[in-house]
């Protein structure tokens, strides 16, 4: 969720070469969607669509990928770590992408990183061409995602965000409530490598789709960018979630002895003055207005606040979603498949409340989802923390219900009103701002609860106990760590104000 140089070079090649369409600008009338910005958006629903399905079939595979592959949980939490930590190192970038390089372009771009980092995890002989090869989707994936909120924000009016968002929640959501009872299935009949393999042509299409069909919005401009912020930022984050992830990663209390109990605050602490160097470097360059992801979003106390909720959240979600097939598999003894059919009425159900969701906002502002969404997540995280080995399947599904309510109700008002608090000209900042801290707290959350529930687990397997007597207290503590992070967002939810509509029209990033 670091090799960025890397990334911009190999963009570089394939966006000057890629480029068959000519730039045009989109200005659609106040109360209209452009037909040609609504194809391009429904065109990155669909790589959207690809990336989510193939993350969360993960999410399942992990526990089976650490029993086949011989690799502690600490370890493999690394294939989901080492993802969001890519992607947030990836997406401040594409405030420069979108305004360097045309829609088309990027997109090309971004659906060839993945399909190659798809490909690599197929054929992948062991952990580190796996992990290799998640790296270089998530590339990928850190593109597309910066791309379509931005473009939601150029080409919807202000009064219908809401709707399309819910749109974009129903379309999203698909991928949750299939991913991860595909992923069972998958794993249980069939293999790991068969993740990949069905996740291969979906996204070949998605790239052929877009070659054929994807038009250009906007206009591109000659934008510098600062490689020395791209560097600063790997070594923040990189950093921050690497020293999160040793928490816990040494068995039985050998870090002490052995005098690596230091390394996770070094880390920490060295990740932590990179930041503050990224952020004064970013500070002096956004003067020239050459800054690699400009941090005047954050003069907007609606933009901040909502960015702040949005981030704790998915340290919260993201550690769970990570932890929670490690408790089904592992404490509760259920197989691959069982595990994503306990997922799966949850996310079915938040896919088909997202347009629900988008026409409440339009109607009624943020707080009357975010406030009892909120509300919600935190009770989910708690209950989850009184779970053991022998808790009830059904007692599972209607937590994990509960939860989805929550996510529903506020994914959306925080997408809406975080982007819309912006002028335009910072919609693209904007939405690398959002999704750089949400990835990057993601990426902490699945690093400090995994690591949590190791810890217990490798002292109560030292102790002699059984995996699932191991797990239970170490998946208790980490769920209650979580449900006490997601009280945050219960107190910010009052804050939230919707945005007032601009009278410009929108127009192509």
């Amino acid at each position: 969720m670091s090799r960025s140089w890397r990334i911009r070079l190999f963009l570089h090649g394939v966006l000057l070469t890629t480029d068959t369409g000519s730039v045009r600008q989109t200005a659609p009338h106040n109360d209209t969607i452009d037909p040609a910005g609504m194809r391009v958006i429904w065109l990155m629903l669909v790589a959207a669509f690809v990336a989510i399905l193939n993350e969360t079939t993960m999410a399942i595979a992990i526990p089976e990928l650490n029993a086949v592959l011989g690799i502690p949980p600490e370890q493999g939490q690394w294939l989901t770590s080492a993802f969001m930590l890519t992607m947030a190192v990836v997406i401040p970038t594409t405030g420069y992408l979108l305004l360097r390089f045309t829609t088309r372009q990027v997109f090309l771009a971004a659906m060839i990183s993945f399909a190659i980092g798809t490909a690599i995890c197929l054929v992948a002989p062991g952990f580190l061409t796996l992990l290799v090869g998640r790296i270089v989707q998530a590339a990928g994936t850190g593109i597309m995602m910066p791309l379509l909120m931005t473009t939601i924000m150029n080409v919807v009016p202000a009064h219908s965000r809401g709707r399309m968002m819910g749109r974009v929640g129903l379309v999203m959501s698909l991928a949750p409530a299939i991913g991860p009872t595909m992923s069972g299935i998958v794993l249980d009949s069939l293999g790991w490598r068969w993740l990949f393999g069905i996740v291969l042509p979906i996204a070949l299409v998605a790239l052929a789709l877009g070659a054929k069909w994807m038009t250009n919005l906007g206009e591109t401009t000659r934008a510098p960018i600062d490689v020395l912020s791209i560097i600063l930022s790997a070594l923040a984050f990189g950093g921050i979630v690497f020293g999160l992830s040793q928490f816990g990663g040494a068995h039985g209390g050998e870090a002490s002895s052995s005098g690596a109990g230091a390394t996770p605050w070094v880390a920490i602490v060295g990740g932590a003055i990179f930041l503050a160097l990224f952020v004064w470097r970013q500070i002096a360059l956004q003067r020239k207005d050459d800054a690699l992801l400009d941090l005047r979003v954050f003069r907007s106390r609606n933009f901040t606040l909502s960015v702040i909720i949005m981030a704790v959240v998915a340290l919260s979600m993201f550690g769970t979603f990570s932890l929670l097939p490690q408790y089904l598999q592992n404490v509760a003894q259920l197989s691959a498949t069982a595990s994503g059919l306990v997922l799966l009425p949850g996310s079915i159900l938040m896919g088909l409340l997202g347009p629900v969701m988008g026409r409440i906002y339009d109607a009624r502002g943020p707080r009357t989802l975010l406030i009892p969404g909120s509300i919600m997540i935190a009770t989910a995280m708690f209950v989850y923390s009184t779970t053991g080995v022998d808790t009830p399947v059904a007692f599972l599904v209607v937590t994990q219900i509960v939860m989805s309510l929550g996510l529903a109700s506020s994914f959306t008002p925080l997408f809406s009103a975080s982007l819309g608090s912006l002028d335009r000209h910072l919609y693209s900042h904007g939405s690398a701002a959002l999704n750089t801290l949400q990835q990057v707290a993601g990426a902490a959350g699945t690093a400090l609860l995994i690591s949590v529930y190791s810890s217990y687990l490798h002292a109560g397997e030292a102790a002699g106990l059984s995996t699932p007597e191991a797990g239970a207290p170490g998946a208790q503590s980490a769920f209650l760590i979580a449900g006490f992070i997601a009280l945050v967002p219960v107190a910010l939810s009052f804050f939230i104000k919707k945005p007032e509509e601009s009278a410009a029209a929108p127009t192509g990033h």
